[in-house]
């Protein structure tokens, strides 16, 4: 295909602010899309990103000698992943690496630990109970009355299963224990409560086979070989985008027979443009910039440039076009997409990273289950701590909490100081050990105050379904007739089976790609039997009957 994409020689190809193709966020869904494109020598786009940086929720940074990932840490599954393919391809993965032994005890708020044996049996059966709650995704059974969620499912099958339990001391911990993995889970699905997650739909989401993948140079390692295909004078760091005009062609088109609302076409979406014709600023823009009809979409940025295109890729993440749809878009989306935009869930999980001069831990545990009593307080202020569920190390020195929810959004109020103090007062009491040292420093993601986020990954909360992805990512046109859309969405809450990972941006970023190099009307298939007598090969060995 050639360079341009075949763009015929008319008067927007001189504009320096014009692209065939412009791709918002340079996340994974937007560098994607940009990768395959050159990749195919289409090079006529911009990749619009609004920070300093690329990769968007996947981001590193030093704490000491160590390089830590603030956002996505590995690579969900082998089997059918193109980001570990990708990373394979480019020897990022470390395929004679044996893997590392995991160590998990289970401690009360006393500092007393549970049994393995305990941990394992409840661990199993809180696993059996999670994988009931997915199967209703592809079952014709109905889940009891009145239980909508996969939180009250699983509270319903971890009470039948403690009714069992006769000592109640020893229930009492099994139901601890039971509350921690709950708050384990929230972070796996990024949500405050997993009462908030559908249950007729927690099993729409395709978990790929081979467990989860660490790069040895961290997951950012996996951006270079994308940022070194693109070209750079393609890239607009520092160029957030806060209006997208999507129907400017559709703006000055008459309809044929000369009617006005009563056309054929009335009920296509028109922008209405509110600017005042006869000003001269107006004026003296068009003597500069393309004519509307030259363009189909317009892309204005905060610093006021604006660019001009034929189609555009919408990898924002679902957290910000909750935040800013009603107005970023002109004219405004279709009523489908925003009422799916509400009701998928967004929610924000975020990491505690504390650096200790020296360490504390046995070197034979890797991870600290937290067992919180029940608290009546409802007061956030002073028991949001309560939601980390562990600690786990990432070196011996390196200690990783994890935290969801409204806690999460609280915690990111705080100074480090407050969270390091607070945290010290937690890893002294669980493991009953005054004398642990205070770190030396503590880190603590933001995903939920940043503004290009505002939160950390898509789930589908109860009363929405898969269906809200898919309308999502359905693509925009400005006519029926049109070959291809001039507005498309790419990220991860946009596939409907891998949402919420880098893979499921990656893909959908790709299929961006894939549709802007299609050929605009479908070849004919043609079959060639030229060498053949008959049609039996093809069918050989099949038996009817």
């Amino acid at each position: 295909m050639a360079e341009n994409g075949g763009t015929s020689g008319t008067n927007h190809q001189d504009s320096p602010n014009y692209a065939k193709v412009l791709i918002i966020g340079a996340g994974m869904a937007g560098l994607s899309a940009a990768y395959h494109l050159t990749r195919n020598n289409f090079t006529d786009f911009k990749l619009f990103e609004a920070r300093r940086r690329l990769g968007g929720r996947i981001v590193q940074i030093p704490i000491g000698v160590e390089r830590v990932e603030l956002g996505a840490n590995w690579i969900h599954g082998v089997l059918g992943n193109p980001v570990y393919e990708l990373a394979m391809q480019h020897g990022l993965v470390d395929i004679m690496a044996a893997p590392k032994s995991h160590k998990i005890v289970a401690a009360t708020e006393q500092g007393k630990q549970l049994p393995f044996t305990v941990l394992q049996e409840i661990y199993e059966a809180y696993l059996c109970f999670l994988k009931r709650c997915e199967e209703y995704f592809i079952s014709q059974y109905e889940p009891p009355d009145g239980i909508d969620s996969v939180g009250e499912h699983m509270k319903l099958e971890m009470n039948l299963y403690l009714d069992k339990v006769k000592d109640p001391v020893e229930r009492h911990l099994k139901e601890l224990l039971f509350d921690c993995l709950l708050k384990r889970e929230t972070c796996i699905s990024g949500c405050d409560s997993m009462n908030e997650i559908d249950l007729l739909e927690i099993g729409s989401y395709t978990e790929l086979q081979g467990g989860n993948i660490i790069l040895p140079k961290g997951y950012s390692s996996i951006l270079e070989p994308l940022e070194r295909v693109i070209p750079k004078d393609k890239i607009l760091r520092k160029h957030p985008v806060k209006l997208i005009k999507w129907n400017c062609r559709k703006r000055i088109q008459k309809p044929e027979n000369g009617s006005d609302s009563d056309s054929e076409e009335s009920d296509i979406t028109v922008v209405e443009d509110g600017s005042t014709p006869g000003s001269s600023r107006e004026v003296s823009q068009e003597k500069t910039f393309p004519t509307p009809s030259s363009y189909s979409v317009e892309v204005v940025c905060e610093n006021n440039q604006r660019f001009y295109g034929d189609h555009l890729i919408c990898t924002i993440p679902l957290g910000v076009l909750k935040h800013k749809a009603t107005s970023l878009f002109k004219p405004p989306l279709p009523d489908y997409k925003t009422e799916a935009i509400d009701r998928l869930l967004f929610g924000t999980v975020d990491k505690i990273l504390l650096e200790f001069e020296r360490p504390f831990l046995h070197p034979s545990i890797t991870e600290v289950l937290l067992l919180w009593e029940d608290d009546s307080s409802e007061d956030i202020t002073k028991n949001w701590f309560r939601k980390i569920y562990s600690f786990s190390k990432i070196t011996e020195t390196l200690i990783l909490g994890w935290i969801s929810g409204k806690e999460a959004e609280y915690m990111e109020t705080l100074d480090s100081n407050t969270v390091l103090e607070t945290c010290t007062v937690v890893l002294r009491k669980f493991l009953n050990d005054p004398f642990i040292p205070k770190p030396k420093s503590c880190v603590c993601t933001s995903w939920h105050k940043q503004e290009y986020t505002r939160g950390s990954y898509t789930a589908i909360a109860v009363g929405a379904s898969q269906i809200d992805i898919e309308c999502l990512a359905q693509p925009l046109y400005l006519d029926e007739n049109d070959a291809k859309p001039v507005l498309m969405f790419a990220g991860e809450h946009t596939h409907s089976n891998f949402y919420s990972t880098v893979h499921g941006a990656y893909l959908t970023g790709r299929t961006a790609a894939q549709t802007i190099l299609s050929n605009d009307t479908p070849q004919e298939i043609v079959v060639d039997c030229e060498d053949e007598t008959d049609l039996s090969s093809w069918i050989q060995g099949i038996t009817l009957e």
